[in-house]
């Protein structure tokens, strides 16, 4: 039985990888007006930027574990937030126009949205008691005498000289 589009999507079909893909690309766009002094600096910490930006989108959504896939995403965002702090510092240094900034900050502040939503995507999907808190049972007893002599003897052990 073939999988169709509907049962089953690769991280590529989803619309945040697309919008944070092409914001990559610009961004790799932004490393090569750069002056050559910040070749290894500047430049350098915006590619691996955003190379992460999609990279922990990727690898988010090949991890079978929930709260794996929304680590690798929320790392995703992280990497877009110093992005656009990146752009901050192109505008503070004026090695790109005003314009081609505000468009860029515009861009990613849509890969933020799109990042966001599917954060609540993910969310709102898992079903079950793993999103509970979970604490294990203590026995401490049913009264309160009974929970103050079960705290007394965790706190009754002698304070040690360091």
């Amino acid at each position: 039985m073939e999988l169709s589009k509907e049962t089953f999507q690769t991280f590529e079909d989803l619309e945040v990888y697309k919008v944070a893909r092409e914001f990559r690309k610009r961004m790799y766009g932004v490393t090569r007006k750069l002056p050559s002094f910040e070749k290894f600096e500047l430049a350098s910490q915006i590619r691996r930027a955003a190379v992460s930006l999609t990279n922990n989108i990727a690898e988010g959504h090949g991890r079978w574990h929930f709260l794996d896939h929304i680590k690798f995403v929320l790392q995703s965002r992280g990497s877009l937030e110093e992005l656009i702090d990146d752009l901050n510092v192109c505008e503070d240094e004026g090695y790109l126009p005003p314009a081609e900034i505000a468009e860029l900050k515009q861009q990613g502040w849509r890969v933020l949205k799109l990042i966001n939503g599917y954060l609540r995507f993910l969310r709102d999907r898992k079903v079950g008691s793993s999103l509970m808190l979970k604490e294990e049972t203590l026995q401490y007893g049913h009264t309160d005498e009974d929970l103050e002599a079960w705290l007394a003897t965790l706190f009754m052990e002698p304070i040690k000289p360091i």
